[in-house]
């Protein structure tokens, strides 16, 4: 059997279960494939609309239907290759005792499946970062050192886009985060129907906001009556923090390593608060595979391999194109609490 054929690599990558980050599980579990190379999404705008009233003697009067708006984007195309050099196959590999305990054959099959599993963490922490831009500034910019700049701008409303500035800071004498989120989720509401109970804040934020007075005075109590069941799995990026004001409060780190510069940065930036929900409706959309061994079919990922014969060296690739979609852009608000 060729472990190295399309079928077997696609077994692999089948058995890999994806460990989606924090943001992408929370705000955008969708899921939508494109036969094309293109990605259609639709974003609608709710208001908050009521009922004419007219004579029950006249005829009724027309409303007109809410739209939405549908986009169209070619997404930029991952292509992870790697370099497979089978000849590692007869050296000892992580974790295996010294003097080695595998055959050169098990140690090539777990070399596949090790290089496989980096490659989908990889694209899921691209996508991660993805979600982050599109809940922080409701718009996603995709740029690539082979990809010109395209910025999607899903239309958010630009009140839901809030600097604070000035003594208006968290942290500032008087400033009060809870009451901040009372105005922020009402703006939401007002725009949307739906009330976002869910906060993100980065860690720096989460410390304005636990050391604030309203908070210090009833957070302990809370917390002894805390129904947030944190589900988070260890060394995720995203964790619970407890329930207030009626509020579920989660605490985010989250950070990757730029391959335009090869730094590392934030996935939200410093002092930024996330508040959303279910109602966002937010997906991750891909585009169809543009090459033939996939059958050029719509799939979240496709993984394949080839050898060079000169000089000779096995190449191992994963292919995607994805995209994250927010259906309801003005379901989400972001903050930045401190300049």
């Amino acid at each position: 059997m060729d472990i190295f054929s399309t079928g077997v690599l696609a077994g692999v990558v089948n058995q890999i279960v994806p460990e989606y980050g924090f943001l992408t599980r929370t705000f955008f579990p969708g899921y939508q494939q494109e036969v094309a190379e293109e990605i259609h999404f639709d974003v609608r705008k709710k208001t908050r609309r009521i009922a004419p009233f007219v004579s029950p003697y006249v005829q009724g009067q027309i409303v007109e239907k809410q739209g939405f708006t549908t986009k169209t984007l070619k997404p930029a195309y991952i292509k992870d290759k790697r370099v497979f050099e089978p000849n590692s196959s007869f050296t000892r590999t992580f974790g295996e005792r010294i003097g080695g305990s595998l055959s050169p054959q098990q140690r090539l099959e777990m070399n596949i499946a090790t290089e496989t599993m980096d490659q989908t963490d990889m694209l899921n922490r691209r996508i991660e970062v993805m979600c982050g831009e599109v809940l922080f500034r409701g718009k996603l910019t995709i740029e690539g050192e082979l990809y010109p700049k395209v910025e999607l701008d899903f239309l958010r409303d630009a009140s839901l886009t809030v600097p604070l500035s000035g003594a208006a800071e968290w942290g500032d004498t008087g400033v009060s985060p809870l009451d901040d989120l009372d105005t922020w989720s009402q703006t939401v509401f007002s725009l949307s129907g739906v009330r976002p109970r869910k906060v993100v804040m980065t860690l720096d934020s989460y410390k304005l906001f636990r050391n604030s007075a309203a908070v210090v005075k009833i957070f302990d109590r809370l917390r002894a009556n805390n129904t947030l069941q944190d589900t988070a799995p260890e060394g995720d990026d995203g964790w619970g923090a407890g329930n207030i004001g009626g509020y579920d409060i989660f605490v985010y780190a989250g950070s990757y390593i730029d391959p335009l510069d090869n730094t590392a940065k934030p996935i939200l930036p410093a002092y930024t608060v996330i508040l959303g929900g279910d109602a966002i409706m937010g997906y991750r959309a891909y585009g169809a595979i543009r090459d033939e061994a996939a059958g050029l079919q719509a799939m979240e990922y496709f993984s394949k391999s080839w050898v060079e014969q000169d000089p000779a060296v096995r190449y191992l690739m994963l292919q995607s194109a994805p995209i994250v979609c927010p259906l309801y852009p003005d379901a989400m608000l972001a903050a930045t609490v401190k300049q």
